[in-house]
């Protein structure tokens, strides 16, 4: 029986230390890691060879069951398969192991998935909520007015190079163009 670790991150720009640490100190043989969104292909990548590396006896220990993806199904869908090659499972923070197999032990299983889909369901939702609150809904604010365009078209009816043009409004001839263009 050999305990083979997970851990998963949504962004390259999140640190993975934590979990690895925590899966190091409970005494994880081999540990499989990824960076990337649960949609990520990456992701699926790295949850395929968990599922190919494990061996009926294994256990699977991960920091929270929501590292194994983002939906209620994906993660119960994940725990399915370890369960079908006779893997368990252990969720070190919330104190899950599947190796009992009691009714109790599956309920709470699938209870935390569906609470951690919810609590990642609002937080999507706080955070489209307040993009439109505030009007901002990422990327770069564009350097142009309308007005601005509107000058720049009339100036260029009356001749004036895009070359001068650039340089005038601080933009790339390319963006003058397209203004033409437009």
């Amino acid at each position: 029986m050999s305990l083979i670790g997970f851990a998963r991150v949504s962004t390259v720009s999140q640190d993975l230390t934590d979990q690895l640490n925590k899966l190091a100190h409970y005494g994880c043989e081999k540990i499989f890691n990824s960076k990337h969104s649960a949609k990520a292909e990456a992701n699926k990548q790295a949850l395929n060879e968990l599922i190919d590396y494990v061996r009926t006896g294994d256990t699977v220990v991960v920091t929270k069951i929501d590292r194994f993806g983002r939906s209620l199904s994906q993660v119960l869908s994940t725990i399915e398969l370890l369960s079908a090659k006779g893997v368990n499972l252990i969720a070190i923070d919330q104190n899950i192991d599947t190796s009992h197999s009691d009714p109790m032990s599956k309920a709470m299983v699938q209870l935390l998935a569906m609470f951690a889909e919810m609590e990642r369901n609002f937080i999507v939702s706080r955070t489209t909520e307040g993009k439109i609150a505030s009007g901002n809904f990422g990327g770069r604010k564009p350097k142009l007015t309308p007005e601005d365009k509107q000058k720049i078209k009339v100036k260029l009816k009356r001749g004036v190079s895009k070359m001068e043009l650039s340089k005038q409004y601080n933009v790339s001839r390319a963006t003058i163009l397209n203004i033409q263009n437009s």
